[in-house]
């Protein structure tokens, strides 16, 4: 048996929150300015935020051929092809703008999405060979690289959108590929992690896996944590720029969120191992909730920019904690499947989440977007809270 090595692990999450730094920084430009582009693009208003719906459908289309290639060429050359992948949409997204296509600068947000379906995997690939003691840190180490990514995605969208003359934002989408180019000599580095000859099979069933108690709270956990961010964060810069603010504004606004999105990572990974995953995960929905409650106490900068915080603190401690939570839920042998079911699962819904966000604020309004976190948040609770209680239970009954 390969004997597990935390020194190599913690190498590659390292190495892995480098090319974080930049392969996250992305997201913060489509974000931004997807939805603000989309309504000078657009026919119809109500499609304004469709570019920013299609990037995180592009995420969840992504997943299962992200991992199907990287289980045949192995981390390091998959996460070279999406880094092209990468630089290619910032092309498709800042040409479409460039020559007023609506659909071309669609393309190019899907395609970023494409990309970032391999981003998002970084955080499982920290924890291959990893002992169950160091994986929550390990992925915290990843999610770090994400606060320099806070930094340099709205900075870029905001020193290049005016590079050309006549056609705004058209610059800060070429800096979004370039982003992506920037990332390959880091993910160049990445060292294979040896792993146990049963890892090389094919182990349990996807359906005896993805029916078990753990997994359904653990993917329902981080699936509503990040639809219901993404569900707030598309409308958000849309509401803002509509009550009167700039685009500066809900720009930086952006920035502040995803700031607070990685920021507590250097702690998360040691809150986990300190209170539990369940409990970490169920902190985070509170305070999403809290965010919910700070947009629907009033519509200055100070409110947006709070609550867009409070989202941001709150999906890094749900999504870490369910993070963690998934990796207790496969063998190694079952890892590509089992995080691929996983992020499809939860990148779909987020899809869904960010197509009826533009709607719903078109229709209903800032102050109903926010209304829906709360059944949901508390659906999540009441599952974590009956997971643990039958964990306990089954605890004393062995222990007995």
């Amino acid at each position: 048996m390969v004997e597990i090595d935390d020194r190599l692990a913690r190498r590659n999450a390292i190495i892995l929150a480098g090319a974080q730094a930049f392969g996250a920084a992305s997201p913060p430009i489509v974000v931004s300015l997807g939805g603000i582009v989309g309504v000078w693009l657009a026919p119809d208003k109500a499609l304004a935020t469709l570019p920013v719906s299609l990037f995180n459908l592009g995420v969840a289309a992504g997943t299962i051929p992200a991992a199907m290639l990287m289980r045949h060429l192995g981390r390091r050359s998959g996460y070279v092809v999406g880094a092209v992948l990468g630089a290619l949409a910032g092309l498709v997204a800042a040409g479409g703008i460039y020559v007023g296509a609506f659909l071309i600068f669609c393309l190019g947000t899907f395609l970023a999405g494409n990309y970032s379906s391999f981003v998002q995997s970084y955080r499982f690939a920290a924890t291959d060979g990893a002992s169950f003691a160091f994986r929550p840190r390990a992925i915290s180490f990843v999610m770090v690289g994400g606060l320099l990514a806070a930094v340099i995605g709205p900075q870029v969208a905001i020193h290049t959108r005016d590079l050309f003359p006549g056609a705004p934002f058209v610059g800060s989408f070429l800096g979004q590929g370039a982003l992506a180019l920037i990332a390959l000599p880091i993910l160049f580095m990445l060292r294979p992690v040896p792993m146990p000859a049963a890892a090389h099979g094919g182990g349990r069933p996807l359906w005896q896996i993805v029916r078990a108690p753990r997994f359904i709270v653990a993917v329902s956990a981080g699936t509503v944590t990040y639809a219901l961010m993404s569900f707030v964060m598309t409308a958000a810069p849309v509401a803002m720029v509509g009550c009167g603010h700039t685009v500066g504004e809900a720009t930086l606004g952006i920035q502040w969120h995803v700031l607070a999105m990685f920021g507590p990572s250097f702690v998360t990974g040691r809150l986990i191992n300190r209170i539990g995953h369940s409990a970490t995960t169920a902190l985070g929905l509170l305070l999403i909730a809290a965010a919910a409650g700070v947009a629907l106490w009033g519509l200055a900068v100070a409110h947006f920019w709070l609550s867009l915080v409070l989202l941001g603190v709150g999906w890094n401690l749900g999504f870490i904690g369910a993070t963690a939570m998934v990796t207790e839920c496969y063998r190694p042998e079952e890892r590509a499947k089992v995080q691929a079911a996983n992020d499809f699962l939860m990148f779909g819904t987020v899809a869904v989440a960010s197509f009826s966000s533009g709607k719903l604020l078109d229709v209903a309004g800032w102050e109903t977007v926010n209304w829906i976190v709360f059944p949901l948040v508390t659906l999540v609770l009441v599952m974590i809270g009956v997971q643990e209680l039958m964990t306990r239970l089954r605890t004393r009954q062995i222990s007995a």
